[in-house]
Order: C-alpha cells, then sequence, then structure tokens
C-alpha cells in the first residue's frame, strides 16, 4: 500500500491540509488541534509536507515531532520551482497545500529529523544571539553617523546593553552544552578543526543534525555548498553554489576564513584556487566545502581534526 502524503500550506491563524487525493481541511492553530492531526498523521504512517514559513511553521513542526510523525519542511523557493514546473500558475492556500502533497509524492525529499529539547534549546540561543549581533551591527553603524550629543550616547547606551546580552547568551550556551552528553560530544570535535569556535560549532550542531549522518554530497547540498553546473551543449559555464541553509552556510564560510590562514592544508589548498584565477570569496566558499567534508567525516567516526599536510 503505498504511503499516504499529506500537502499542508501553512498560515498564521490555521493551516489547510491536502491529503494526496483525499478532501482538504482547514485547521486552526491551535495546540489542541494541531496535536490532534499531527497524531492521526503518525497513525497512518503519512508524510506531512509543509514549506518553511518564517516561523508560522515552528508550532506545527512541534506537533508532529511531540506525536511522532514524519514531516519534511521543504525550501520555499524549491516549492515554488516545482510549482512552476507544474504548470501551476494560480495560488490559493488549497491549490499550495495540493501542490506540496503532489511534490511530496513525486520527489524524494528528505525527511526531516526532529530535534531533541536540548538541540532546540540550543537552536534558540543560538538564534538570539545572531539577532543581537544584527542589532549590534546596525547600531555601530548608526554610531558612525552620529558625532556627538544625546543622540550618540543613548547609541552608545545602546551598545554597552547590546555587548552585555550577547555576552550573558554566550555564558548561557555554553552552560548548556557543558551540562547536554548530546551537545558536547559533537561541539567538542568541531572546535577542534581550525577555525571553528564555539560559536560555529554551537551553530553546526543546532542547525545541521544531519552533520555526520549524511554522505559528502548530500551534507553539502543541505548547506548550499554543493556546485552547480550549468552548461549548454558546447558551452561550459561557471559552477556556482545555491539554496540550502544560509545559516549555516555563513557559519562555514567564516570558519573557512580562518582555517585557510591557520591549517597549512587547507592555505596550501586556497593558494593553489586563486593561483588558478579564482577570485579569493570562490577560493573560500571551495575551502568552506572542504572544510565541511572533513567535519562531516569526523562526527561519522568520533575523530578529531586531523591537520592536513601543506
Amino acid at each position: 500500500m503505498p504511503r499516504q502524503i499529506v500537502g499542508v500550506d501553512v498560515a498564521k491563524d490555521w493551516i489547510d491540509t491536502q491529503p494526496l487525493g483525499g478532501r482538504p481541511e482547514r485547521i486552526a492553530m491551535a495546540q489542541a488541534a494541531l496535536a490532534a492531526f499531527a497524531a492521526d498523521a503518525a497513525r497512518a504512517g503519512a508524510l506531512v509536507v509543509f514549506e518553511a514559513s518564517g516561523g508560522y511553521d515552528r508550532p506545527l513542526a512541534a506537533a508532529l515531532e511531540a506525536a511522532g510523525a514524519a514531516h519534511v519542511r521543504v525550501d520555499p523557493a524549491r516549492a515554488r520551482a516545482f510549482a512552476r514546473a507544474s504548470g501551476r500558475r494560480a495560488k490559493t492556500d488549497r491549490i499550495d497545500a495540493a501542490m506540496l502533497a503532489e511534490m511530496g509524492a513525486r520527489l524524494d525529499l528528505a525527511e526531516t529529523e526532529p530535534l531533541s529539547p536540548a538541540r532546540r534549546a540550543l537552536k534558540t540561543l543560538a538564534a538570539r544571539r545572531r539577532q543581537l549581533v544584527a542589532m549590534r551591527k546596525a547600531e555601530r553603524t548608526r554610531l558612525r553617523q552620529v558625532e556627538q550629543g544625546f543622540a550618540r550616547a543613548s547609541i552608545e547606551r545602546m551598545l554597552a546593553l547590546l555587548d552585555a546580552e550577547i555576552v550573558a547568551l554566550e555564558a548561557e550556551t555554553a552552560a548548556l552544552v557543558a551540562r547536554e552528553p548530546e551537545l558536547a560530544a559533537p561541539t567538542a570535535l568541531l572546535a577542534s578543526a581550525p577555525g571553528v569556535g564555539k560559536v560555529v560549532a554551537a551553530t553546526l550542531v543546532a542547525e545541521l543534525p544531519e552533520l555526520g549522518r549524511r554522505d559528502r554530497r548530500r551534507i553539502a547540498a543541505l548547506c548550499g555548498l554543493a556546485p552547480v553546473a550549468r552548461d549548454s551543449g558546447r558551452r561550459e559555464g561557471g559552477r556556482t553554489i545555491a539554496g540550502g541553509r544560509p545559516v549555516v552556510r555563513a557559519a562555514l564560510y567564516i570558519a573557512a576564513l580562518q582555517a585557510s590562514i591557520r591549517d597549512p592544508g587547507l592555505a596550501a589548498f586556497r593558494n593553489r584556487l586563486e593561483a588558478a584565477g579564482k577570485k579569493p570569496k570562490q577560493a573560500i566558499i571551495a575551502v568552506a566545502h572542504k572544510l565541511l567534508v572533513m567535519l562531516n567525516a569526523m562526527l561519522r567516526t568520533g575523530q578529531p581534526f586531523v591537520p592536513s599536510p601543506p
């Protein structure tokens, strides 16, 4: 018997569900209603497919995880591309739910791995730190634009507050990692690699639970670091990267920038690419890909980083 596929379009106040070949239903975005839907999906062994929707999908994802229901959180860009490819021009909540059900049936979508309470707490702290860092960056820009007076003093007070909050968040993150074995072990392994400090390691553990559990190609695609070919006929286009999880990709880029300075092998790799005509940013992205493959192998084998020869 084929597996049941349920497409779900998520809105602020409700979800529209569409079982493949079944009847649509609108369900209130309420904890009890979502829990009942998730329990039904788990009992039926269904695969629930929905788009990432800027946080509105979190209650649904939490209900599905709590019920043990299989689900896929789809990149909105990928969903829109599938809709265009399947000839869908109209767009309503029910049409989108039906499209997602068909997408789940036609494509080999990897199920979203559920986060444990510890990883979810780490992810929340990491996200809050990113928010505060972005706010601090904006305030520093404003500080350069104001020379004196009350406005400048206000910005300076805000910067001091943000600095203190970031320090407090980093301390809470370190405490959480230290008391949770499932976080401590992978964080320590990742931090043994050059360029991977505590912040990057925490980001990878929180945002990429698949690390160490997927092959090198799949993990690169999840991070948006897999080169995409753009060839046509005799024309060989340049390789680019696309998609994936931008938060993870940004963290790996920062790590690669440092690793290409501190590790002799990665430094030599970057130098060879730049000598061959690659732009510095392209070379660092290539280093990020190479570093990701190393980190994936480290978590799979449980072995710390081994410096690569130049």
